[in-house]
């Protein structure tokens, strides 16, 4: 039997033929093992607490008890018949409207105005960026001293106004007026950016065109920025969306301190939701079971108020 032994040139010709498809199984196979580290942490960090919540929602949940009672879907049903509940996804709708509408225009008007041709450019620019570097707590805290009802500089304004002095913790629109300010104060800056960015790329002919052809500055930001920039508005109408059902800390620290920066006020005049989950969860009788089921009736809520926004917006750019 004779054998057979590769000479140097059938070598090369196997490693050659075998290159191509080591190459092609590559382009396969990388741009999967590129993407692995993000689904794999999405998984353990996302998929499996939400699931995880799901799981304990079901049941009667409490950290002061080793038993865990499967009690199917009556958290939801004593979720739903609280009147607390209600009032809380109240004032975190009224504090959501009053907060993120006038930053969204006020961003867009500041980023108007920062896409012109100003002195000192940079300066304003990160200017606007400014309150939103500065820690929630500190911003809260700040406010809550402004809006004080014996030594508040708002009140002491007022006053030199000739107007009377306001408890703004006492009164429901007050209180959601005062918290609106500051969640305004603090996000406007960072969406002003945003806007300036998508603005940005608009291409200087149509601005040339409309100014030769008369229109005023108003006219140019309603009919040429705003709908050339409309995805942008978009995104940030849905993340000032989700942001606005989780808010949290400012209602807090809002409060004079003790039970009512828990409930939200003496009433629970500006209790979100958020502060009604944390109230049942780790501050009245750790109900785990329960406040897993309010986390997922969020849940729901945030993503038919994003689904909804999205499907609005998209209507009227179809329309216009």
């Amino acid at each position: 039997m004779e054998l057979r032994h590769d000479t140097p040139g059938d070598t090369r010709r196997k490693l050659h033929d075998r290159r191509p498809r080591a190459g092609r199984v590559d382009r396969a196979l990388s741009p999967y093992l590129y993407v692995a580290p993000f689904f794999l942490l999405f998984a353990a960090f996302g998929l499996f607490p939400l699931g995880y919540t799901a799981w304990v929602s079901l049941h009667d949940w409490s950290l002061l008890s080793d038993e865990r009672t499967f009690v199917g879907l009556a958290n939801y049903r004593e979720l739903v018949g609280d009147p607390y509940f209600w009032n809380a996804l109240r004032n975190t709708v009224s504090i959501l409207v009053l907060g993120t509408v006038p930053q969204l225009l006020l961003a867009l008007l500041l980023a108007n105005l920062l896409n012109r041709r100003l002195r000192g450019q940079t300066f304003f620019r990160m200017g606007m960026l400014l309150p939103n570097v500065a820690s929630v707590v500190a911003v809260a805290v700040i406010f809550s001293q402004l809006f004080g009802r014996d030594f508040g500089l708002i009140n002491w304004l007022l006053e030199q106004a000739g107007l009377g002095r306001i408890d703004w913790q006492a009164g429901t629109a007050s209180s959601h007026v005062a918290i609106a300010v500051m969640i305004t104060w603090k996000w406007t800056g960072y969406n002003a950016l945003i806007y300036l960015a998508a603005m940005q790329a608009v291409p200087g002919d149509l601005y040339e065109s409309a100014t030769l052809d008369g229109a005023s500055p108003l006219r140019q930001l309603r009919s040429i920025t705003v709908p050339m920039i409309r995805p942008t508005i978009i995104f940030t109408v849905i993340i000032s969306t989700i942001y606005g059902l989780q808010v949290f800390a400012e209602p807090q620290l809002f409060a004079a301190g003790g039970p009512e920066a828990i409930t939200g006020g003496s009433s629970r005049q500006f209790q979100t939701l958020t502060l009604y989950l944390y109230e049942h969860g780790f501050h009245r009788g750790f109900q785990f079971g329960y406040a897993a089921a309010t986390a997922w009736v969020m849940f729901g809520i945030i993503v038919v108020a994003a689904a909804g926004n999205y499907l609005l917006v998209r209507r009227i750019r179809s329309t216009s």
